[in-house]
């Protein structure tokens, strides 16, 4: 589905509407069809590459697991990628607010998550990040350099250019438009998961980037 979202950024198309679609076919469904900025966690990872590995020492070479592996990790640079985009390319000198750093919410495991990916390559293209994550905080200091640490939600974004929600904690769903646009220094905001309306955001005043 994250190769479709970006098919559907391309043609014009929502990918929303087109994982609708494919989700009626109940050979497929809809569960598992939401695009965002690639899987982590301890299991799926780890179990394409030990079958990929598997695969290779048998002989008998599983190519789609092995280009799944290859696309999920580029996934995850091309989400930095998206955030430098919304900045106009040029992230020197600027502040980035991060919502979420686990791989997903309700859990403080931070292994194989997209934002390992994400926040030092925005470090490297010359950005401050201000983070905050409900849950993954502690274990996330021990992987993270130069990151200044928030309380919550509105402190991450205080005085940014951007802010980038990176994992759909249901503490990220609600946040108050007019709020955000006032602490934002720019007005930007770069949803990975989709969890709002772009039509809602940019009637805020707003500027929106999601994914597909």
């Amino acid at each position: 589905i994250n190769e479709i979202a970006d098919l559907c950024e391309k043609v014009g198309a929502d990918v929303q509407s087109v994982a609708r679609g494919m989700g009626l076919d109940g050979r497929i469904g809809n569960k598992f069809l939401n695009a965002g900025p690639g899987y982590g966690g301890s299991c799926f990872p780890k179990d394409t590459l030990a079958l990929a590995r598997t695969a290779q020492e048998a002989g008998a070479p599983v190519r789609i697991v092995e280009t799944v592996v290859a696309v999920n990790d580029a996934r995850k640079t091309r989400m930095a990628e998206k955030v430098l985009h919304a900045l106009g390319g040029d992230a020197q000198g600027k502040t980035i607010g991060v919502l979420g750093l686990t791989f997903k919410p309700n859990t403080d495991d931070m292994r194989d998550a997209p934002s390992l990916a994400i926040v030092p390559a925005l470090q490297k293209a010359g950005a401050t990040i201000r983070a905050h994550d409900p849950a993954g905080m502690d274990e996330a200091r021990a992987l993270f350099e130069g990151v200044i640490w928030c309380d919550d939600a509105y402190g991450t974004m205080t005085g940014a250019d951007a802010l980038v929600i990176v994992t759909e904690w249901n503490e990220f769903r609600a946040l108050a438009m007019d709020r955000l646009k006032k602490a934002l220094k720019a007005p930007k905001l770069v949803d990975l998961r989709n969890i709002y309306d772009p039509e809602t955001v940019r009637r805020n005043g707003l500027e929106y980037w999601g994914i597909g």
